[in-house]
């Protein structure tokens, strides 16, 4: 093994080590900056290579990012506090009813937005929800943690959702259009086994009623920051906030239907989230005077950053010789027939993905699918058998996912500790029995629809 090779090599395991372990609560972009910048220096990576890199991301990168600036914006509209104080209404002090709309609320986000900005939305609501609730740190995992695995496992019904599935999508050349069509059946279906599955392991932890508060969260958000002279927002009673949030949701609804019809036109998809996010910036200017720079902090770029140095690491990899003897691997196991290769590539990528991420587990899932020389049907058929690895299997550990090492980071941010003991009680039953179903449906489904 050449000087590069080893190189190479101890790069990525000292960049994975740094991300999971995160001494000082360093932020995960830092290690795989500089581990693609030493991967560049060795010339393991060419220029070439960062050039096709940044064709594939670059697309799926802003669309993502400007989904995530939508998300944020919700917050100045008083979108987090409105949404707790629905959902302590709707409950009716049932602790079992506000699990479900929990499980509704973190699926729709994602579906809107993406798991990202699902998890940057959903987290904060809940955790404003049952601080309001007075309920006890044990009695506050169970739904936090459903609804984070929820929130992030519903990336995978459709493409759009997950930073990583877009950047898939560019590499095998599918629509999201047909990404729908072949996965959000099975995936949804996996999604309901899913929480009907967590509800069952956490049903004696939640409190079968919930105590009763006084204050009210959503008058005390608008009454602090909507002043009459200064916000041209009339939200004075609450059905007129209702009616403007559902607006809000309703042009979000209308762009995300967009995003399918300019991928089926064959229309950069970034170009509609661009102009989405755009219009949702200057209506909130209009309205609350509030100008987008505020905006530039909160935003999360550096998933950009850690998004393009880990590709960079994987292409550092894949030039050392890493797709070549997975191709070797995988190969004769993919012959032996689409039953297989489904639920082998499916949970390959998941054991990947709890080792080293799910961004560049899935990248090089797909690179080397692409390099066996696979039919259309067949070759889609097992990227998304390595989607569900990487959207759902992946969640066998909390360092699986980007979304999850967000989600743990807001939890620290508010002093509220989950134990990896708390996780792997959920996720060790509930992670590979989803991922199992959700793939089984997925072969069967294509099976009935498609061949």
């Amino acid at each position: 093994m050449n000087f590069e090779i080893w190189m190479t090599v101890c790069v990525f395991l000292m960049t994975m080590t740094i991300i999971f372990w995160r001494p000082g609560g360093i932020n995960e972009a830092w290690p795989a900056t500089i581990g693609a910048i030493i991967i560049i220096l060795t010339g393991t990576v060419s220029q070439n290579d960062i050039a096709d890199i940044i064709s594939k991301i670059g697309g799926a990168s802003i669309t993502i990012i400007a989904t995530m600036v939508m998300a944020i914006t919700l917050e100045s509209f008083g979108f987090f506090h409105w949404s707790a104080a629905r959902l302590v209404n709707l409950t009716r002090r049932s602790g079992y009813r506000l699990y479900w709309y929990i499980q509704l609320l973190c699926f729709l986000m994602t579906l809107l937005f993406n798991n990202d900005g699902s998890i940057l939305i959903t987290t904060p609501i809940l955790i404003i929800l049952l601080k309001n609730l007075r309920l006890k740190p044990h009695q506050q995992i169970p739904y936090l943690l459903s609804g984070a695995l929820i929130a992030t496992a519903s990336s995978a019904p459709i493409g759009v959702s997950n930073i990583v599935n877009l950047i898939a999508l560019e590499i095998v050349d599918m629509t999201l259009y047909m990404h729908t069509a072949m996965m959000f059946v099975p995936a949804t279906m996996g999604l309901i086994c899913m929480s009907l599955t967590m509800f069952m392991l956490v049903r004696k932890s939640l409190p079968k009623i919930l105590p009763i508060t006084s204050f009210d969260i959503e008058e005390a958000f608008f009454s602090k920051n909507f002043h009459p002279l200064k916000n041209r927002i009339s939200v004075k009673t609450k059905n007129k906030r209702t009616q403007f949030m559902l607006k809000i949701l309703l042009f979000v609804f209308i762009l995300r239907c967009l995003l399918f019809v300019a991928s089926y036109l064959s229309i950069p998809i970034e170009l509609v989230a661009v102009l989405g996010s755009v219009i949702l910036l200057i209506f909130r200017w209009y309205q609350l005077g509030k100008k987008p720079v505020d905006l530039l902090k909160k935003t999360p770029w550096h998933i950009l950053v850690f998004a393009f140095s880990m590709y960079v690491i994987i292409y550092g990899l894949s030039n050392a010789g890493l797709t070549d003897l997975l191709v070797k691997v995988c190969e004769p196991i993919v012959n032996q027939g689409l039953f297989h290769a489904t639920f082998i590539m499916g949970g390959l990528v998941s054991i990947l993905s709890n080792t080293f991420n799910n961004h560049p587990a899935l990248m090089v899932g797909t690179i080397t699918l692409t390099e066996m020389g696979l039919d259309p049907i067949t070759l889609k058929t097992i990227y998304l058998a390595n989607i569900i690895g990487s959207d759902i299997g992946a969640l066998l550990l909390p360092i699986g996912t980007l979304a999850s090492l967000i989600w743990m980071h807001i939890l620290r941010e508010n002093k509220i500790k989950v134990k990896w003991k708390d996780y792997l009680r959920i996720s060790i039953i509930v992670i590979p029995l989803t991922t199992f179903i959700t793939l089984f449906l997925l072969y069967y489904w294509v099976q009935i629809i498609f061949i």
